[in-house]
Parts: structure tokens; C-alpha cells; sequence
């Protein structure tokens, strides 16, 4: 079970990274691996795509995921820092909660708006993904050191 020592060693990553890849199930089985960006409230994280992306299929089909995140580092190895969380992603659609969102996102990446053109037949669907198993690698502990946790 993740400790609060955990916890916030996993959201550290989190806050400090910019983006993620996420694997969703493809209908004939296949797992599909893509990079977004995203951002966090604690351990809870959030994406946007658009509504009709494969992802967004995938997800409605089948709301398993499985997603990395890694901080940046300067070549020290020993600096190397992730995790990989399983859970499920679940759609936003509470207005309250997609307004946090919308906030969190901006903030993050003021740039956002210059790309997410709404009112361009452009349907935004944000989604949160509820982890239950965090791998945390944490190379400072040594090569390849990984704690394997539930939520």
C-alpha cells in the first residue's frame, strides 16, 4: 500500500514532468502507445484529446491503462526517476471538475489555447485516470530500482 512518503515522492514526479504515454487496448487486442500531455492534482491525472481519436475509442470500449512518466535528466543515471501506473481512465464530464481541469491545463502549458481550437468542429474530451498500481523506478536507490505499489 502507497505510504504518504510514497505518495508524494510519486506526485513529485508527476508535478515535474510535462508529458506521458499512455497504452490503451485497441478492439482486435492490441495495445496502442501514445504521448500526451497532461497534468495532475495529486495523484490523479488528466488528459485531453480529441473525441473521435482512436484513444478516445479505445478507452470508451475498454477504460483500462497503462501509462509512464518520466522526469527529465542531465545523462546521470543515477538521477533517473518514473513511474508506470495501471488504473482506469474514467471521461470528465462534471462541469465543475472539467473547469479544474481546464485550469490545472492552462496553467501547465499556457500555450494550450494557441492549439485547442474549440470552436473548430474540434470535440475535447478530457479524461482522469484513477491509478491502482504504481511502479516507481528510482535509479538514486540504485540501477533499476523499482517498488511496485497499490493505491
Amino acid at each position: 500500500m502507497l505510504n504518504p512518503a510514497q505518495r508524494d515522492f510519486v506526485v513529485s514526479i508527476l508535478d515535474e514532468a510535462a508529458d506521458l504515454t499512455v497504452a490503451t487496448l485497441r478492439a482486435d487486442g492490441w495495445p496502442q502507445a501514445t504521448t500526451v500531455s497532461f497534468a495532475n492534482d495529486g495523484l490523479a491525472v488528466y488528459f485531453g484529446t480529441n473525441a473521435e481519436s482512436q484513444k478516445a475509442q479505445n478507452i470508451a470500449r475498454d477504460n483500462r491503462v497503462s501509462v509512464t512518466v518520466n522526469c527529465p535528466y542531465d545523462g546521470d543515471w543515477s538521477a533517473i526517476r518514473g513511474v508506470s501506473i495501471g488504473g482506469r481512465a474514467q471521461r470528465v464530464t462534471a462541469s465543475d471538475e472539467a473547469a479544474r481541469v481546464g485550469a490545472l491545463m492552462a496553467k501547465k502549458f499556457p500555450q494550450i489555447s494557441q492549439f485547442v481550437d474549440v470552436g473548430a468542429g474540434f470535440e475535447m474530451a478530457l479524461f482522469r485516470i484513477d491509478a491502482e498500481i504504481i511502479s516507481v523506478l528510482d535509479y538514486s536507490k540504485g540501477f533499476g530500482h523499482v517498488d511496485l505499489l497499490t493505491v
